[in-house]
């Protein structure tokens, strides 16, 4: 397909904070060095009680169990691919999978996510590209964040893309290169610091708002060690249970003074990474993610940066899908043979076109 200038692609993408399945179709075209794309439509699936239970205790499994919960979720993403594209078939290019993070260990040379892209294939029966990190890691990469490749392709006239997703992560242009690293923290500890209350999440952050600070867990939080690191630089679940858990075990409190100080920690590790990188924000900082729809967050956000910083918060459409709309870029640029990982991100020793391609 080196030749082919527009590609159809549904991407499909399950976060660390397992709020379910987005599925964005959309159509791509490359002109020169330039991508657009089109939005043709998108979809959202609740995962069922019982796989999100399995998912939840994913990374606690043995080989064997994991092993059979990748082919059982491959198997379903499958299924959601083929219901979703239905009668789009014959004009697809292929599904481009994230799958779901369950280990994430670069240190060691390693990442999985959930989700065999052969079965997704022959489940849905479709061409599926997945397994887009294990390649980078490979070459020595962090083998994330993936996204900042569509960051600079499809919405470089903003100077920052920040994503709140379980993990916040930003990304921008400096010297040429496109830089990108984890900041840290973000929905996977709201979303755990509003279980015990029967919640998914903190709605618009009012929970939080109601909240007070409690001093010496924010000071706890702003102190970890991750902060410090210098980038490229991932995290995972790994990092939320074997440090920040116990932080949270070590402070009790009320569930909303908990929230209130994650969301102020939140918002202050985001805007010192946007300080460090400009001194006065000339492009604005795109904003997607859950955590963009989280109005409290954002309004902690635009404190910490003061006037100087813009924050945009786009259409709720490309907020809640821009990940999956990049990851059926990174399908596009796979099936052309264009690199879709960039060493300046990840780290490794050179860009690289990852992704493996399955048939039904």
């Amino acid at each position: 397909m080196a030749n082919k200038n527009t590609f159809q692609i549904l991407g499909m993408m399950s976060g660390t904070s397992l709020d379910g399945l987005d599925l964005a179709l959309c159509s791509f075209h490359r002109e020169g060095a330039s991508w657009s794309y089109q939005l043709i439509r998108t979809g959202y699936q609740d995962y069922p009680p019982e796989l999100r239970s399995q998912l939840e205790k994913a990374i606690g499994l043995n080989t064997i169990d994991l092993l059979a919960l990748d082919a059982q979720y491959g198997a379903w993403l499958g299924e959601q691919a083929a219901a979703f594209v239905g009668t789009d078939s014959d004009s697809l290019d292929a599904v481009a999978s994230h799958g779901h993070t369950v280990h994430h260990r670069p240190e060691l040379g390693f990442t999985f996510q959930l989700g065999a892209p052969q079965y997704v294939a022959l489940s849905s029966g479709l061409p599926v590209i997945g397994d887009f990190r294990s390649g980078d890691i490979a070459l020595g990469g962090q083998g994330a964040p993936l996204v900042p490749i569509g960051d600079r392709l499809l919405f470089s006239t903003y100077e920052f893309c920040l994503n709140l997703g379980g993990i916040a992560n930003i990304s921008f242009e400096a010297g040429g290169k496109r830089l990108a690293f984890d900041i840290g923290i973000a929905n996977m500890l709201l979303n755990h610091l509003v279980k015990p209350l029967g919640l998914r999440y903190d709605s618009e952050g009012a929970l939080a708002r109601g909240g007070k600070i409690n001093t010496a867990l924010l000071e706890a939080l702003n102190e970890l060690a991750y902060y410090k690191k210098p980038y490229p630089k991932s995290t995972g679940y790994e990092w939320f249970s074997e440090e920040i858990l116990p932080l949270i075990g070590a402070f009790p409190d009320r569930p909303e003074n908990q929230l209130r100080t994650a969301t102020a920690h939140i918002a202050r590790q985001a805007a010192l990474q946007v300080r460090k990188v400009s001194k006065k924000g000339t492009g604005g900082i795109l904003v997607t993610g859950g955590g963009a729809l989280n109005t409290f967050l954002m309004e902690l956000f635009q404190e910490e940066l003061q006037p100087d910083f813009k924050v945009v918060l786009p259409n709720r459409k490309l907020i809640e899908y821009k990940e999956a709309i990049v990851f059926g870029l990174l399908g596009a640029l796979r099936l052309c043979g264009q690199p879709n990982v960039l060493s300046s991100v990840t780290g490794a020793r050179r860009d690289s076109c990852s992704g493996i391609l399955c048939l039904p």
